[in-house]
């Protein structure tokens, strides 16, 4: 938190720094972006990140888009324009906040001046991207609806604080769930909290689940005791799945 002081902030682990979440997933088909978070250049250079072959989006929020202008690199260097996944509503978002990027670059400017961009609707019909199979999940976080996705039996659900019905048979049977969990503590009007969520976890029963858009009310070396299976993700993290 920006001018805090307390331990987390203040804190040596290096678990304790931590960035807006973005997750990149390394598919048969190639690298799949999800979200592109306002430290996205960060991130990518610190993880080494050569290659980006497409950006799905699970809302428009800015701490999960405002990178985007980042990803510009990838299509000049690929040669071909960046495929975005995301809602019609989102569309809309980015078209309004990168607007800049939706108009001709002046006659002399080198073409990684402006993100090159081609938008893929999606809803919340499952689609083939990258050799795998996408499966939205819809969310509610607040008042916003939003998406969480599932890929094998891997599923990311960052900014929820609700489930509806329809969604909970699309978490049946994983291995591994990415979940919201902004704090140990009570819980918030849009995000999960530590008592929500384990019972999120009760119910669908993944072997494993990390903890992810977490606050610096999360102390890595003081937090209280987890299930076993339950651990909290960290900037840098690597899964297999």
């Amino acid at each position: 938190m920006i001018g805090c002081e307390c331990g987390v902030c203040q804190s040596s682990n290096p678990k304790n720094s931590r960035t807006r979440p973005s997750v990149l997933l390394h598919l048969p088909g190639g690298n799949l972006l999800i979200d592109t978070g306002p430290e996205l250049r960060i991130q990518l250079v610190r993880e080494r990140i050569g290659r980006v072959d497409a950006v799905l989006y699970t809302h428009y929020h800015v701490d999960h888009l405002f990178g985007l202008d980042d990803v510009r690199i990838f299509p000049w260097k690929q040669n071909r324009p960046m495929p975005v996944y995301c809602t019609d509503e989102v569309e809309q978002v980015i078209r309004t906040a990168f607007s800049y990027a939706f108009h001709p670059p002046p006659a002399d400017a080198p073409s990684f001046v402006l993100p090159q961009l081609t938008f893929e609707r999606i809803d919340h019909r499952p689609f083939e991207l990258l050799g795998e199979t996408v499966t939205p999940i819809p969310l509610l976080h607040g008042r916003f609806n939003v998406l969480g996705f599932r890929i094998g039996n891997l599923a990311y659900c960052t900014d929820v604080n609700r489930i509806p019905a329809d969604s909970w048979p699309l978490l049946d049977g994983l291995d591994t769930l990415i979940l919201d969990c902004l704090r140990p503590g009570d819980s918030h009007p849009s995000h999960f909290g530590l008592d929500e969520a384990l019972t999120v976890i009760e119910r669908v029963k993944p072997k494993l689940t990390y903890f992810t858009h977490m606050s610096h009310k999360w102390d890595y070396d003081h937090h209280p005791r987890l299930p076993s299976g339950v651990a909290l993700a960290y900037d840098g993290l690597r899964i297999e799945f």
